[in-house]
């Protein structure tokens, strides 16, 4: 799931300065998930809009707004989308894109959220960064549990000299990310893996932007 925050309303408004008509996009996925951009929250947006002094030309919630055939489906049976002076998208940042690929050229796109980071689903409402996107998988050989993510120094090779009680150093109310791979690799008998060198990132597997076209 993609984890996203909502903008303070003061720099929507910045960005609105000058229109007049505002369409907004909410996306019935990650982002209603996280409480950002579902039913509710585009109505707390059109409500605040409207005290803004601007016309709300109507508002789509789609199951997912970075699913492209939804977007242009949703453009082209919605005139109203197409009208307005500009489209305010409460979705993560991949949604916002795909609304302006989908959209006019000269009319403005809006985020109203922050993309924060891609997370696990713990529970209801409740969710952890899970993954970096690095494009090198190292989990076979760290028990399933990501040092590039989930040590703030994205060691790969073992703790760094701070470890504490068997805590981080950085964040101190998080267990150390080694410590824990040390256990898990343990209960599975695998400690052997930790004698093997990784070497460095090679970022140029995250190169952006990325693509994957499956035809």
């Amino acid at each position: 799931m993609i984890i996203t925050k909502k903008k303070a309303a003061q720099d929507i408004l910045k960005r609105l300065k000058g229109k007049k008509t505002v369409h907004l996009f909410g996306c019935g996925s990650c982002a209603e998930q996280c409480r950002t951009g579902g039913e509710r929250e585009l109505v707390e947006m059109a409500a605040m809009l409207r005290d803004n002094g601007y016309e709300v030309t109507g508002s789509s919630l789609l199951d997912e707004t970075c699913y492209n055939q939804l977007v242009r489906k949703e453009y082209r049976t919605n005139p109203a989308a197409g009208r307005a002076d500009a489209v305010v998208v409460l979705a993560c940042g991949a949604g916002v894109k795909t609304v302006a690929s989908n959209a006019d050229e000269t009319q403005p796109i809006l985020p109203a959220l922050d993309t924060t980071f891609l997370a696990v689903v713990e529970s209801q409402g409740r969710f952890f960064e899970g993954c970096s996107l690095c494009g090198e998988c190292v989990l076979d050989s760290t028990g399933g549990i990501c040092p590039h993510t989930e040590c703030p120094k994205g060691l790969l090779n073992g703790p760094c000299g701070g470890v504490a009680n068997g805590m981080c150093e950085v964040n101190t109310e998080n267990e150390c990310a080694w410590v824990r791979i040390y256990s898990r690799l343990k209960k599975q008998g695998r400690l052997a893996l930790l004698m093997e060198y990784s070497p460095p990132k090679d970022h140029s597997a995250g190169i952006r932007p990325r693509k994957l076209c499956l035809r």
